[in-house]
């Protein structure tokens, strides 16, 4: 794989990895428009560049973590008990979920299914609801949320951030639990990859480390740029646009699907 693409693909996952419309769909879409050919292992290029991403949130959340880790340690309970519905999904079926990273001409269900979840997350937040701290019942239900997000198309930050708004909590709240969320599923899912790399070797053969160092680097460029901005938006902002996008979008693949059929 060309570095030039690896550029590519790591803005996109940078920026969109902390928007509601999915960063794994985005990344397959762009590796079909940019005929990048990885080998088969497209999950593996997924997760490296996820991991500039994993950069990002701890530069935003350094001060917060920091906090975390001396003053809150029913936080890092709750951080604990939301990994662990995505890592037994992630042990379970992991060669099922690898082999969806290549269903491209399938992206648009997900995409209109994340649109369907941000318009009712927006119909809640409009109507109002009565506020709750974050809780047991909250952290497992946007853990649980992200354990289904592993589906290519289907944004985990939205389905959090619905699933949290959805348990009382305000959505900045809920934002900054999902971002926080992704550190130990980010790093659980790297370590999986490394240790199939290390067991296979031609698993990982068409990408070369050049395009991955440039790739990552470029995700945490702009997944710092894009946390920043989410999290700006997030308070004030309308989930509207991204619904509208993520339906367009879902059209475009369909529409896309039996043009080139």
């Amino acid at each position: 794989m060309e570095v030039w693409k690896a550029a590519i693909l790591g803005l996109v996952q940078g920026f969109t990895e902390f928007l509601p419309i999915s960063s794994s769909g985005h990344i397959l879409l762009f590796e079909r428009i940019l005929g990048t050919d990885t080998g088969g292992a497209d999950m593996f290029l997924g997760i490296v560049l996820h991991a500039g991403t994993l950069v990002a949130v701890l530069i935003a959340y350094a001060p917060q973590l920091v906090k975390i880790m001396r003053e809150q340690p029913k936080t890092i309970g709750l951080l604990i008990m939301a990994t662990i519905p995505a890592g037994l999904v992630g042990l379970l079926f992991s060669e099922k979920i690898d082999g969806m990273f290549g269903q491209v001409n399938r992206l648009w269900i997900p995409f209109a299914a994340t649109g369907g979840v941000l318009l009712l997350c927006r119909r809640r937040i409009r109507r109002g609801y009565a506020i709750a701290p974050i809780g047991c019942k909250s952290a497992l239900t946007q853990g649980m949320a992200q354990a289904f997000a592993v589906i290519p198309g289907l944004s985990r930050s939205g389905a959090t951030l619905a699933a949290g708004v959805f348990c009382g909590l305000d959505r900045r709240e809920a934002a900054d639990f999902s971002f926080l969320m992704s550190i130990p599923v980010i790093g659980g899912a790297m370590v999986v990859e490394i240790y199939k790399c290390i067991q296979n070797p031609i698993y990982v053969a068409a990408i070369s480390w050049q395009s991955l160092l440039v790739g990552t680097l470029c995700a945490a460029v702009f997944g710092t740029i894009g946390v920043h901005w989410m999290r700006k938006r997030i308070q004030g902002g309308s989930l509207l646009g991204f619904a509208i996008y993520l339906f367009c979008l879902a059209f475009a693949v369909l529409a896309a699907n039996f043009l080139l059929a």
